[in-house]
């Protein structure tokens, strides 16, 4: 086989292997059945709800949204618009630790008295501080409303809401939080003719960009050899 025919194979195998690293899926999400107990200003009350949590790419970190299919407490009385407001953490697994504080607006409608209070969908910002996959599961749920506060913790340990394969900051750590030191320099491929083929396989996204120059390079050094 021509050292030209051998080449073309491995630009073609370097674009392959390139788009299936960007189609590889990146997160799991699933509904995920919580048991709140919670310590209400008159005794305790305690709910079932399906939580599932969302993460949306936003530059160096993630959109996270954490929603309540159903109540999980309720009120004597009725709650007034404006009068109760939610929120919660979200805790963090496997590659990285700690939590994400997450909160939502106002009820905007009355809550009539000793019916299920619907949690308005929580917001928050994470930003990764490792690499790898990161599980989000359901933490402490807070309800402030008519100068009270209801804290409301999960009883059944329930699973994570979603799983997220991330990449933490430049310099980070596997498996912790930041990390310092400057990452050590890539090392530079072998230009040798013998090499040629491997060194473009590696770099795939480069050849895509070089495109028709480096096809004509490729065909000019394959005629001098």
């Amino acid at each position: 086989m021509s050292y030209q025919k051998r080449t073309a194979l491995a630009l073609a195998a370097a674009v392959a292997g390139s788009v299936v690293l960007i189609t590889a899926p990146a997160a799991q999400a699933s509904v995920v059945d919580v048991n709140y107990n919670c310590q209400t200003p008159i005794g305790a009350k305690s709910a079932v709800s399906p939580i599932d949590i969302k993460a949306v790419k936003s530059g160096s970190s993630y959109n996270v949204t954490m929603t309540f299919q159903k109540g999980v407490s309720s009120s004597p009385v009725a709650l007034g618009a404006g009068a109760m407001n939610p929120s919660a953490v979200i805790n963090l697994g496997g590659a990285d630790k700690g939590t994400v504080a997450v909160k939502g607006p106002a009820n905007s409608a009355e809550i009539p008295a000793n019916t299920p209070i619907k949690i308005s969908d929580l917001s928050g910002t994470y930003v990764p501080k490792a690499n790898g996959k990161v599980t989000f599961t359901a933490g402490v749920l807070t309800i402030k409303a008519l100068g009270t506060t209801t804290t409301c913790t999960a009883s059944n340990s329930p699973g994570p809401s979603l799983e997220l394969d991330v990449a933490g900051a430049a310099g980070s750590g596997g498996t912790g939080g930041d990390s310092g030191g400057t990452p050590a320099p890539a090392a530079l491929p072998k230009t040798g003719p013998l090499d040629s083929a491997v060194a473009l396989g590696t770099l795939g996204g480069t050849v895509v960009l070089v495109g028709a120059a480096g096809v004509l390079w490729l065909t000019r050094r394959g005629r001098r050899a």
